[in-house]
């Protein structure tokens, strides 16, 4: 995972040139395919890889492959991932910033099947090294991201005349949804010497960090919904918890509450 996230690091460094360098900040990124049915009773496609790219450039260099560690490659049923159903490709930590491509590598064994007869897909070339996607979405640190790549079979399977063979011509459409948002903020002044606690209640359980030595602090993952942000110092400071309620957040978005001092 290391090996993967400097990988990735390097990847986006060339789009964090900003006084704010997010380069070495991270976001969650999930890829699901879905299927927009066909009147077909199988297709059956080859999926090998889930790839990214921070630019739209056509070339071939930058493409970071970010597929889950338990992603098996193999063929998979298209017409299993309707109706909620779908197949999770990546779930992995990327750096934030830009995002530009996703890139689905297809393999050689991509069939057809109507009634009881199986017919290979003829699949071009191209398509084996990687559909480019283009996303252009801007990652935020701290944040979770699901990508839903909804492959559209009835336009994708395309008869080839009259021989009785099919054509595999990919038609995906991509959206995004941000799954999360961050709260940010900083003690002001800094309580040289303790630690400060800052936290929330999500449910059943409890977002929470420390205030760093500059007194900045970011809550990370936090789902859209409006919180009490708590703060507490180390008890030998003498100082007492302080609450700031009402923090709105919304998903993608990044909430800075400001400046927070202990009287």
């Amino acid at each position: 995972m290391f090996f993967v996230i400097v990988l990735l690091a390097s990847f986006f460094t060339a789009c964090n040139n900003s006084d704010n360098d997010d380069s070495a900040q991270t976001s969650r990124m999930m890829v699901r395919l879905v299927d927009a049915p066909g009147d077909y009773d199988e297709v059956n496609i080859d999926v090998q890889d889930v790839m990214i790219k921070a630019s739209t450039d056509s070339g071939e260099e930058g493409w970071v492959s970010i597929v889950s560690d338990d992603f098996i490659p193999g063929t998979y049923n298209l017409l299993d991932l309707t109706g909620g159903v779908n197949l999770l490709l990546a779930d992995n930590v990327v750096p934030s910033g830009y995002l530009g491509q996703i890139r689905l590598v297809l393999g050689e064994n991509n069939t057809l099947v109507k009634g009881d007869d199986v017919i290979n897909l003829n699949t071009p070339s191209a398509m084996q090294s990687g559909l480019k996607l283009e996303v252009n979405q801007t990652l935020q640190a701290g944040a979770s991201y699901e990508f839903i790549l909804d492959f559209d079979v009835a336009k994708s399977v395309v008869s080839a005349g009259g021989s009785g063979m099919y054509n595999l011509k990919p038609v995906i459409h991509v959206s995004a949804t941000a799954t999360s948002g961050v709260i940010k903020g900083v003690v002001s002044p800094v309580l040289e010497g303790y630690q400060v606690q800052v936290s929330i209640p999500v449910g059943d359980t409890t977002i929470s960090t420390f205030a760093n030595e500059t007194g900045m602090f970011q809550l990370n993952g936090v789902p859209a919904g409006t919180y009490t942000v708590t703060l507490t110092p180390d008890a030998a400071s003498g100082k007492t918890a302080i609450m700031v309620a009402d923090v709105v957040v919304e998903n993608g978005e990044i909430t800075d509450i400001g400046s927070v001092s202990f009287e």
